[in-house]
C-alpha cells in the first residue's frame, strides 16, 4: 500500500486515480503523519459497504429480539436525527 502526503497526492491526483482504477492500488493520504483519507478501487468501496449493511442488518436484528429494546417512535427520531 502507498502512503503519502496530501499535498503529493495533490500534485498527483490523475495519476493516482490512474493506479487506483487499473492496478488496484489502494493509497492513504497523511497530512502532519496522520493518515486522513485513502483511495480504494471501487470494488473494495462496495466490498466494505456490503459488510456495513451485514454489520447493521445483524445489529438491527438483535435489537428487534430483545424484549428489553423500547422502539422510539417515528417522529421522535426524525426530531432528535435534526430531520424535521
Amino acid at each position: 500500500m502507498t502512503r503519502m502526503t496530501a499535498s503529493k497526492a495533490r500534485g498527483k491526483f490523475s495519476d493516482l486515480l490512474s493506479r487506483v482504477a487499473k492496478r488496484h492500488e489502494r493509497i492513504v493520504v497523511h497530512r502532519r503523519g496522520k493518515d486522513v483519507a485513502a483511495l480504494v478501487p471501487v470494488e473494495d468501496l462496495a466490498l466494505l459497504e456490503e459488510l456495513q449493511d451485514r454489520r447493521d442488518a445483524r445489529e438491527a436484528k438483535r435489537r428487534l429480539a430483545d424484549p428489553a429494546e423500547v422502539p422510539i417512535p417515528y417522529e421522535q427520531a426524525r426530531k432528535e436525527l435534526g430531520l424535521d
